[in-house]
């Protein structure tokens, strides 16, 4: 009976005294977690001073304009997206060579001051010696300039003109060289005419041996030009 009690008051006591180490350890925890609470104030209190700090030594940003005023812009601020329409572009033909100078069928000047396109055709190649009987040969040429004058120069004035040597007519129906170059300038005038060249655009006249082209070549001067007026 004795040594129940003994063992009974035994654990009571050692009973009561785990429960004063729980209370006393509980009250140690508390306070070392209000130190360190304490301690963690004071940190964040330091850190918000220097933030502050910081804050105050740099620029303030332009304050960003609130949602309902970037609504009210124009609608012309505004960017839209719109779909792009899309088109087939077919491929461009090939563009056609560009048109030669026409063929006069013999030496072309032109003179842009005095307005003129000549062409020149030598007498040896038109006519026989002392005759102004066009050849069979020449009109080939002169069916290349027809060609032309009505093509590029229609309506505009066509002087045709005779021009021969110096050399006196020995043998020949014509009484001079000047009544020569006349008649071999209307005899080109005339078959100009025949192929389609109008009547009122051509003219024809002589200048015999006045206007050489060349002091030692005479067969130079023996010609027929077709002076175009292009202005």
């Amino acid at each position: 009976m004795n040594g129940f009690r003994k063992n009974g008051l035994f654990r009571f006591v050692m009973g009561a005294a785990g429960f004063g180490l729980l209370v006393v350890s509980a009250g140690g925890c508390q306070n070392k977690l209000y130190e360190e609470n304490v301690a963690l104030r004071e940190q964040a209190r330091e850190l918000q001073a220097e933030n502050n700090a910081l804050r105050s030594t740099q620029p303030q940003n332009a304050p960003l304009a609130p949602p309902e005023a970037a609504s009210k812009a124009p609608a012309s601020e505004l960017k839209t997206s719109t779909p792009v329409e899309r088109t087939a572009v077919a491929p461009s033909a090939p563009s056609a060579p560009a048109a030669g100078p026409a063929d006069f069928g013999g030496d072309v000047t032109i003179d842009p001051v005095a307005g003129t396109t000549t062409v020149n055709f030598l007498g040896d190649a038109l006519f026989d010696s002392g005759k102004a009987t066009l050849k069979t040969s020449a009109k080939s040429s002169l069916d290349k300039c027809a060609a032309a004058l009505k093509k590029q120069y229609s309506g505009k004035p066509v002087h045709v003109q005779g021009h021969s040597d110096s050399d006196p007519i020995k043998h020949s129906t014509w009484k001079s060289n000047q009544e020569l170059s006349e008649a071999r300038a209307k005899a080109v005038r005339d078959y100009l005419v025949s192929k389609g060249v109008a009547t009122t655009q051509v003219t024809a006249e002589g200048f015999g041996d006045s206007k050489p082209k060349s002091p030692t070549d005479k067969s130079k001067n023996r010609r027929v030009e077709v002076v175009v007026m292009t202005r």
